[in-house]
C-alpha cells in the first residue's frame, strides 16, 4: 500500500487558523518533493505550496504568500501546511501530493506528481 493522508481541515472564521496534515504509508516521504494543492468550487485547481526535500527550499504561490507555511517532520513521515490570517477565498477542497520530480518553483505540472490524498476541506467563514 502506497498511500497519502490529509487531514485537519474544517471550519474556520476569517482571521483564524488551520494546520493541515498529510501523512505518507507504505513509502518515505522524504524521498518525495511535497505540494500542497487546492480547487475551489468553481476554480482551477492550483498548487499554493511546495518543498524541495533535497535543499529545504520552500515555494507559494503568491495569493497564500506570507501566511502559509509548509514544513515537514521526517519522523513522522509527515508534511505540514499552516495556515494562518485565512480569508473567505482560500475555502477549498486541499490535497497533498509527492513527487520524485525535484520541485524549482510553485505552479508545477500536476502531472508530475505521483501520489495524491482524497482531499481535506477547508471553509472559511465571513
Amino acid at each position: 500500500e502506497m498511500q497519502v493522508v490529509e487531514s485537519g481541515g474544517g471550519l474556520v472564521q476569517a482571521g483564524g487558523s488551520l494546520r493541515l496534515s498529510c501523512v505518507a504509508y507504505g513509502f518515505n516521504f522524504d524521498d518525495y518533493d511535497i505540494g500542497w494543492f487546492r480547487q475551489a468550487p468553481g476554480k482551477e485547481r492550483e498548487e499554493v505550496a511546495c518543498i524541495s526535500r533535497r535543499t529545504g527550499t520552500t515555494y507559494y504561490g503568491e495569493s497564500v504568500k506570507g501566511r502559509f507555511t509548509i514544513s515537514n517532520d521526517n519522523a513522522k513521515n509527515t508534511v505540514y501546511l499552516q495556515m494562518n490570517s485565512l480569508k473567505p477565498e482560500d475555502t477549498a477542497v486541499y490535497y497533498c501530493a509527492a513527487t520524485l520530480e525535484p520541485v524549482s518553483a510553485i505552479h508545477p505540472d500536476a502531472d508530475d506528481y505521483d501520489y495524491w490524498g482524497r482531499g481535506t476541506q477547508v471553509t472559511v467563514s465571513s
